[in-house]
């Protein structure tokens, strides 16, 4: 596989990895996850293009991907950083309230983010983002920085997998036993 240029990947392209690990897993038999559409509502339409050329976002979306590995239900949403600190503005309130809810019910939820400078995939629990965002609440920091992260959480790619986000809820689910 050949190498990413220098400026790293865009929103579009993580999102386009990621569609593509999940084909990947879905092949192999290892996972069925699909994105979620954001929905939107059209305003105006260009009938002679056939384009929306202006819309808004119709509800709250929650998360990015949903589905199942190996029968467990799992979800979770991508995020780009290109700096050393991640801003918890980019997650919005209502995510973290669906993917509690989601764990409630004996599902995996986490985020995926790409520290795009660094060519970094890190799999973030949900139980570990809970805590930077309790700090938030109570007027903390509005951030978390790199440093803060554990370690073993960061994804390193293997066998062929563009974003191999099993590796960390393997790790997550070992770490809950």
């Amino acid at each position: 596989m050949g190498t990413w240029n220098s400026r790293g990947l865009r929103g579009s392209t993580l999102e386009e990895l990621v569609n593509r690990t999940n084909e990947q897993y879905r092949e192999k038999g290892l996972a069925l996850l699909q994105k979620i559409p954001t929905p939107i509502t059209p305003v105006k339409i260009d009938k002679e293009h056939r384009h929306i050329t202006l819309a808004y976002f119709g509800q709250q979306s929650t998360v990015d991907y949903i589905g199942a590995v190996q029968g467990l239900p799992v979800c979770f949403d991508a995020k780009e950083c290109q700096a050393d600190t991640f801003p918890l503005a980019n997650i919005h309130p209502h995510q973290v309230e669906f993917m509690k809810a989601f764990e409630k019910q004996g599902g995996v939820a986490f985020f995926l983010i790409f520290f795009s400078r660094d060519n970094l995939f890190y799999y973030l629990r949900l139980r570990e983002l809970l805590p930077f965002w309790k700090r938030m609440e109570e007027g903390g920091r509005k951030s978390f920085r790199r440093e803060e992260l554990s370690p073993e959480f960061y994804l390193e790619g293997r066998s062929g997998v563009l974003v191999p986000y099993l590796e960390g809820i393997q790790k997550d689910l070992d770490l809950r036993d």
